[in-house]
């Protein structure tokens, strides 16, 4: 039996030790500050012990685009940014994200196979009008503050309007425009 594994083996272990203790003497001679509150807010993201993000800008509403919407561009879109985390067939399968099938005009937390985030999960009777799409898209986590949807969101109106029309087009019975 040969000693490369052992050397191999041992190699690994001293890096590691080496490491360990560059990291400690580090400490000892530099001392850092922690800091007690984050230096960076970012807008709509965590809680934690940063400040709370500003008042989002009242949003154009969406009703009067969607009659003249692209919901073939809203498909693309979508496509684009949510195909990653949710599926749009009916019947489809849930991903990170539920399906949304049948989204527009279905409740907030309209699929009883996925586990929502308890935040949405409170919203389940209200729901999903076009208006309430619309802020939603455009910052889910300042709409639902908890949400667990990680997407920034969607801040051209024009967009959200023909991802929206895309969504209402996933039903047997679209629902009617405003």
């Amino acid at each position: 039996m040969s000693l490369e594994a052992n050397k191999a083996f041992a190699a690994v272990l001293t890096a590691g030790i080496a490491f360990m203790v560059a990291g400690f003497i580090g400490q000892q001679v530099v001392h850092p500050h922690r800091l007690d509150k984050t230096a960076i807010t970012i807008e709509g993201v965590g809680a934690g012990t940063a400040a709370p993000a500003a008042e989002a800008p009242a949003l154009a509403e969406v009703g009067p685009l969607l009659a003249a919407a692209n919901a073939d561009n809203g498909r693309q879109i979508a496509g684009r940014l949510c195909s990653a985390c949710h599926t749009f067939d009916e019947g489809g399968a849930n991903k990170v994200g539920p399906n949304l099938y049948g989204v527009v005009g279905g409740p907030h937390a309209h699929r009883s196979d996925f586990n929502y985030s308890p935040a949405m999960a409170a919203e389940k009777e209200k729901p999903w009008g076009y208006e309430e799409l619309n802020h939603f898209l455009a910052g889910p986590a300042r709409y639902i503050r908890g949400t667990r949807m990680a997407f920034a969101g969607i801040s051209n109106t024009q967009q959200r309007a023909d991802v929206i029309a895309y969504l209402r087009s996933l039903a047997a019975t679209p629902q009617p425009l405003p």
